[in-house]
């Protein structure tokens, strides 16, 4: 008998995905390039197409990680902005403020993700894929934990916290103690002992002392924008 040789077209398919492509967002360089060097360790997963303080999204992304760092947190224009933006498929939301309301009103604004500054890298970058994979991805709300190694924020070289720095920057930005604490949602004492220990740690005896000195050490907002971070897309 002869026999025809049938041949099988077999698609050759590369089993490793593309990485997801990141946009983050925040009013201060050194807060995303922060975020930006975490999370360049898992660069065969993650690039950085771009990193946006004060300007709008140029780059068409997967996601759009929003660091709340010195945001008006309790106006979600920006995130709304954000989440109508064609270019952006997903937006989620970068921070440690897990205030109910917070969280919902985020939710009602369309983002896709709340994740906690304290999830360590690895933990953060699986939480990017599960979004972009379709789920919404709220993480519990967490204890007050230490921000996940590798952050940055004005002023940490000079001994201020993660939250002390972001109340400066709300001060340096021109906020009354009742606007931080409305920002924030913290309580005005609460506001007052951050103040307290700002004032102590950089040496200042007044508001308009520790202006200036926010002025002086980066707590103004920048207006910059960073594309190809690193050979990114």
């Amino acid at each position: 008998m002869h026999y025809t040789p049938r041949w099988v077209s077999v698609a050759l398919m590369d089993p490793t995905p593309a990485p997801i492509t990141v946009a983050l967002v925040d009013d201060y360089d050194v807060v995303v390039i922060g975020v930006a060097s975490i999370l360049e360790q898992y660069r065969g997963r993650v690039v950085i197409a771009e990193l946006d303080t004060n300007k709008g999204l140029s780059d068409s992304v997967d996601i759009v990680l929003y660091d709340s760092f010195a945001q008006p947190e309790a106006d979600h224009h920006e995130i709304r902005v954000l989440v109508e933006n064609p270019r952006a498929r997903h937006v989620v939301v970068y921070t440690w403020n897990f205030h109910p309301d917070l969280v919902e009103t985020a939710r009602k604004a369309g983002v896709h993700g709340y994740l906690s500054k304290a999830l360590p890298a690895r933990d953060l970058v699986d939480a990017l894929e599960r979004v972009h994979a379709g789920e919404q991805v709220f993480t519990e709300v967490p204890g007050r934990t230490r921000t996940a190694t590798g952050l940055d924020w004005p002023g940490r070289t000079e001994g201020l916290t993660d939250r002390e720095a972001e109340i400066l920057a709300l001060i340096t930005q021109g906020k009354s103690n009742a606007e931080v604490a409305a920002l924030t949602y913290l309580s005005p004492n609460t506001v007052k002992s951050y103040i307290r220990t700002v004032y102590r740690k950089i040496g200042a005896g007044s508001r308009t002392q520790a202006v200036l000195w926010g002025v002086g050490h980066g707590f103004t907002p920048d207006h910059h924008r960073i594309d190809h971070w690193r050979g990114g897309p």
